[in-house]
């Protein structure tokens, strides 16, 4: 699934603007995909699934929760949206196995895009990875070209007139 090769790079957000890049642990998406909810809707003819009720996705050490998760496919079949809403709709994955610290986002709205390569978390979006941290209205990250941009977000719940970051200082080699 290539959900959880590219989700993750959007979660490097704060690394991204401040330190380097962060990767998926590779075994991850060679994991099956576990579905827990409160209910289950799914229409195969227009190939949308819409999990309700305390949602919560896991593939490998890959999770995201959302009141509502629903999942859409291209006519190829390959997963093309993935949209999970909540108060607060939740991500977190391992970027590497020697590091137990997972990368963790948090958004009323977190969209993979996966036809055009972004995700874009709305309305009181955080991003958070070793200390750094990034907050907004909006953070989109592009996955292909590896471009953040944070700012405004439209019609958000809690407006926001400037993004917030907080970036820790690079850890001297003993």
């Amino acid at each position: 699934m290539r959900l959880v090769k590219t989700l993750p790079f959007l979660l490097s957000l704060s690394a991204a603007l401040g330190s380097a890049s962060a990767w998926a642990l590779p075994t991850d998406r060679d994991k099956p995909i576990r579905i827990q909810a409160d209910n289950a809707h799914l229409d195969d003819k227009q190939g949308v699934a819409t999990y309700t009720g305390d949602v919560i996705i896991t593939q490998g050490s890959m999770m995201i929760k959302g009141n509502t998760v629903t999942i859409t496919r291209a006519q190829s079949g390959d997963i093309d949206v993935v949209t999970s809403v909540g108060n607060l709709a939740y991500f977190e994955q391992q970027q590497n196995a020697a590091k137990p610290d997972k990368m963790k986002g948090w958004a009323v709205t977190i969209q993979y895009q996966a036809q055009k390569d972004l995700v874009v978390l709305t309305d009181r979006a955080k991003v958070e990875n070793e200390g750094n941290t990034t907050e907004g209205e909006k953070i989109v990250y592009n996955t292909k070209s590896q471009i953040a941009t944070a700012g405004r977000g439209g019609k958000v719940t809690a407006p926001r007139q400037r993004i917030d970051m907080v970036i820790q200082p690079k850890k001297k080699a003993e």
